[in-house]
């Protein structure tokens, strides 16, 4: 393969995220609108972040980095990739060898086979495709969710010298039928297009007067009508196995119970394909969920107190939230933006632009963000309101510490989200199936919050992937305590009970914790609550003690909120604690305990650091520094993002390396040939000016 003629994929580097992207327009007018509801997470790691292991076995499930006994399959070590395929990853990713499984991947799509990827976000998905298409004839077609996003994806593979583009409906008729052109005489590596366009018979055609190398699927879960990113356009791509059937497909997702994953593969007609599942594990990121009490604050404390200075992106359910929120933070002095499907798209575009350009910003957004965003360097991800499934929480909490770096995945929690959470469901349109399945991931979900074990054990255990207790995380660091409180249910539910019977009256947590309590207002002297056998039997806990326990009798389907006003009433498992039959236990919510960045920086398997240059003193630091300087401006010049240039980690290897010689910046991780002739000169020269100036 001729390079200069053949360019190279842009898969992220391990540390180098691949392109930055957006959330854009719809492909097709009138087909997909954008709204707070479109979260998808191509959060491929950097290009040629090898991924994490796959297993063998044709045709079947094959697990990889299996925890003893865990998993439908056992995984031998990998074949490495082909040479080709470890002079591309060289040559043109700067990296010497591959992660996991990304070179058995891609030996077998690049022979002709067919694959279906799981791997976490940052586990190097896009490698997986990208060097197939590049050791295959003919040109890769990549299926990709939102305009926007094919854009940033095909402007990094162009600063690495692939020959990408993409054809959507931003693009004028000339600009594309140019496109269509290059296509038709091959002289494309890679053609990214959504799922609504590829449907399309016109496109079909275009497709069978080229050479296609292969299909890429990206986001395959979205095929699956039960998952937590549904997308009908996704259902037709199971034409290409019959339209296509000699042309390799692989299909990726970076999250996918069983469940999912046995969907996604009978939809898109994948029942030939090589199975890879990789470990969900990311060890760098310490999860916590705290009880929420003035959750602003809570959130301002936690960012000013651990992450100060630090790139974030907090989560809110509303839009209203959102710019609370973001006003809040900015006022306390954390320069922060909201992103909202309620906003212009020209506004939405700018603070993409600048949380993806500029250091130290923390986006404040609804789920509408997030699709696509590479950013390397994103040291937390906070969440104010309850994710509506653990798939959803796992992707958005997935996009912090994509370099492999510390970082933390925060939540407040509190009644609130509970009974928001089941009045949606109730609430909203669909079958009754679809309920059922919406609740199921909520109470998944709750029992992730309301756990006392390992918060990752359970994580995991969520997709299919037994584990060991990890230390990082809230409930290792501090376990909570818990309490045998069935009584205290039965209080509970005898208060609700008696007003409802005695009174013809029901209420919110509020009134009914006052009437527990034994606690005079307005209302129960009107009501003479005082009267009531109730009255005053819960004096033995406080308030903030009730409102826990109500919050965990909820999420337990033991109390339950009911009509437009959310009144609490017995839930489907009173009858049992009522009659004593079923034992209750709940947890104590332990004080907060804030992790120091020390503390931080050491814990978790691997010890994840919190900077790569944590270790790097006097000289070193200052050369890191000045490096740093350069990468900026560099970007700035070319209206890209710094890690797009290089990564923190890369100028490590650059300092460590002190190089004099372009030749010498190929010992260096992450610097491959088109980025050594683009930049070497710049780099041997700042160098050199720090060596004369210590």
């Amino acid at each position: 393969m001729d390079e200069a003629a053949h360019p190279h994929p842009t898969p992220a580097p391990p540390f180098e995220q691949a392109p930055p992207t957006a959330v854009g327009e719809p492909e097709v007018p009138g087909e997909s609108v954008m709204s707070d509801a479109d979260t998808m997470s191509t959060d491929d790691p950097a290009p040629g972040d090898p991924g994490a292991g796959a297993g063998e076995s044709a045709g079947a499930w094959v697990t990889v980095d299996d925890p003893p006994g865990g998993g439908p399959g056992e995984s031998d070590s990998a074949p490495a990739g082909s040479p080709e395929a470890l002079r591309i990853l060289s040559e043109v990713f700067g990296y010497d060898s591959f992660r996991g499984d990304q070179g058995a991947i891609i030996d077998h799509v690049a022979g002709g086979g067919d694959a279906v990827v799981l791997m976490p976000t940052g586990g190097g998905k896009s490698l997986c495709y990208q060097i197939p298409s590049l050791l295959r004839p003919g040109t890769g077609i990549v299926v990709s969710p939102l305009i926007a996003l094919m854009a940033d994806q095909v402007a990094a593979l162009e600063s690495l010298g692939i020959r990408a583009a993409f054809l959507n409906s931003s693009l004028d008729v000339d600009e594309a039928r140019a496109v269509e052109a290059a296509f038709e005489a091959g002289e494309l590596d890679l053609l990214y297009m959504a799922p609504e366009r590829l449907v399309l018979e016109r496109t079909r055609a275009l497709l069978r007067r080229g050479h296609v190398s292969l299909f890429a699927i990206d986001e395959a879960h979205c095929v699956s009508q039960w998952g937590h990113d549904f997308r009908r356009d996704y259902l037709g791509l199971s034409l290409l196995a019959e339209e296509f059937p000699q042309i390799p497909r692989i299909a990726l997702t970076a999250t996918a119970t069983r469940a999912t994953h046995e969907e996604l593969t009978e939809r898109l007609r994948m029942g030939r394909a090589r199975h890879f599942v990789s470990s969900f594990d990311r060890p760098n990121i310490q999860y916590r969920i705290v009880p929420k009490d003035q959750a602003r604050k809570q959130l301002m404390d936690f960012i000013a107190g651990e992450h100060s200075g630090e790139a974030g992106i907090v989560y809110c359910l509303s839009r209203k939230s959102v710019d609370a929120v973001a006003q809040a933070l900015d006022a306390r002095g954390i320069p922060a933006l909201p992103y909202h499907a309620g906003m212009d798209a020209a506004d939405r575009a700018a603070n993409q632009a600048r949380f993806l350009h500029e250091d130290g910003i923390v986006m404040v957004a609804t789920i509408a963000f997030g699709m696509g965003i590479d950013k390397p360097d994103v040291r937390f991800v906070a969440h104010l309101d309850l994710p509506k499934s653990i798939e959803g929480y796992y992707q958005e909490t997935g996009r912090a510490g994509r370099d492999g770096l510390a970082a933390t995945a925060w939540m407040a929690y509190g009644l609130g989200d509970v009974v928001n959470q089941r009045r949606l469901i109730d609430s909203g349109e669909g079958s009754a199936e679809f309920q059922r399945s919406q609740r199921a991931h909520l109470d998944a979900m709750l029992a992730l919050c309301e756990t006392v074990d390992c918060r990752r054990v359970q994580l995991l255990r969520y997709f299919g992937q037994e584990s060991e207790p990890c230390g990082n995380c809230d409930t290792c660091l501090n376990p909570p305590r818990t309490w045998e409180a069935t009584i205290a249910a039965q209080k509970l539910l005898s208060a609700l009970i008696r007003l409802d019977r005695e009174r013809g009256q029901q209420f919110g947590s509020g009134q009914v914790i006052d009437v527990l309590l034994g606690r005079d207002n307005p209302r129960s002297a009107q009501s003479r609550h005082e009267e009531l056998s109730v009255w005053g039997v819960g004096a033995e806990l406080s308030e903030k003690q009730w409102r826990t326990v109500i919050r965990q009798l909820m999420a337990a389907d033991i109390v339950a909120a009911a009509g437009e006003y959310n009144v609490l009433v017995p839930g489907p498992r009173a009858t049992g604690v009522l009659r004593g039959e079923e034992i209750v236990h709940l947890r104590d919510d332990p004080e907060p305990a804030r992790a120091s960045r020390r503390s931080r920086s050491a814990s978790g398997a691997g010890g994840a650091r919190a900077s790569a240059a944590d270790g790097l003193e006097g000289a070193d630091r200052e050369l890191f520094e000045a490096l740093r300087d350069w990468r900026t401006e560099t970007a700035r010049e070319k209206k890209i993002p710094p890690y797009m240039v290089f990564s923190d980690a890369t100028l490590v290897g650059i300092v460590e390396a002190r190089p004099t010689l372009i030749g010498a910046l190929g010992t260096v991780s992450g610097v491959g040939l088109k980025k050594r002739a683009e930049y070497g000169e710049a780099i041997l020269t700042v160098v050199a000016e720090a060596a004369a100036g210590e």
